[in-house]
């Protein structure tokens, strides 16, 4: 795992649509997988921006998003689908049936879960996922004491979760309780992970899944696990880190950072 330190919160979002577009470019036929959120939205406008520069073409890529809520159609303004049609799809030149979330109707969940895990397998398996982390240290909608080793499923929101998310709903009291997410190991199977983190609110749970211990009560600690893993953080959301300053020495001194210094 490598770990980048920068000063502010766009330099760290700006940095994370670099790494994306660079793989991109590397590899036109590109399975990008896609998380939502406020964090998010930033990236995703500059990667908007620098596919209208043409500095990176989304054509051939394939996008697969971590979670949708149950029970929302993709019209809903709440739902992640919308979210996605919203901020990076509708702004980019990428072909609408290549881009993929878990269906939040369908009729038969356990159905549903195999079917998405079977269309990442299909295409060859994510080569990039992108992820952010709750405030209790979830990825996806991975709560805590959710297994390392979960696959794609239905799964009920913790009352810490539905507080935090309910207030972009209106009445708050019409979230969805549950939702379809890829597993933590579903996750951990893309070729690549890149984890944003901003904010003095994350600032402890970045501490936590970064170096603590691995732990399901902390399912963004198995990042750990990963043997491509960037995480990205501004220095607000670094603020209780214990080795910033070798973090910092590294990324001043691999080579490889060169072009993002």
């Amino acid at each position: 795992m490598e770990v980048i330190i920068r000063p502010t919160t766009e330099e760290a979002v700006r940095l994370t649509a670099e790494l994306i577009a660079d793989a991109i470019r590397q590899k036109p036929f590109f399975k990008l997988g896609l998380a939502t959120g406020a964090t998010m939205e930033a990236v995703y406008a500059d990667l908007a921006e620098m596919n209208k520069a043409g500095r990176v073409d989304f054509s051939r890529v394939h996008t697969f998003n971590l979670d949708e809520y149950i029970g929302l159609p993709p019209e809903d303004p709440n739902s992640y689908r919308y979210y996605m049609n919203k901020h990076l799809f509708s702004k980019i030149n990428i072909d609408m049936r290549n881009t993929n979330l878990p269906d939040g109707l369908a009729g038969d969940e356990i159905a549903e879960g195999l079917r998405y895990e079977e269309a990442i397998e299909d295409a060859g398996g994510i080569d990039l996922q992108l992820l952010g982390i709750g405030n209790d240290g979830h990825i996806g909608f991975n709560e805590p004491i959710s297994s390392l080793g979960s696959r794609t499923r239905a799964k009920a929101l913790t009352p810490a979760t539905y507080a935090q998310n309910s207030v972009y709903f209106n009445p708050p009291e019409s979230m969805p309780k549950r939702a379809f997410t890829m597993g933590v190991g579903t996750i951990l199977d893309a070729e690549r992970i890149v984890m944003l983190i901003t904010g003095a609110k994350k600032a402890g749970i970045a501490a936590k899944a970064i170096e603590g211990p691995v732990t399901s009560m902390v399912t963004g600690s198995a990042i750990q696990l990963h043997p491509n893993t960037v995480v990205i953080l501004d220095e607000a959301a670094a603020a209780e880190l214990t080795q910033t300053e070798y973090y910092k020495w590294v990324f001043d001194n691999e080579p490889k950072w060169e072009p993002y210094r």
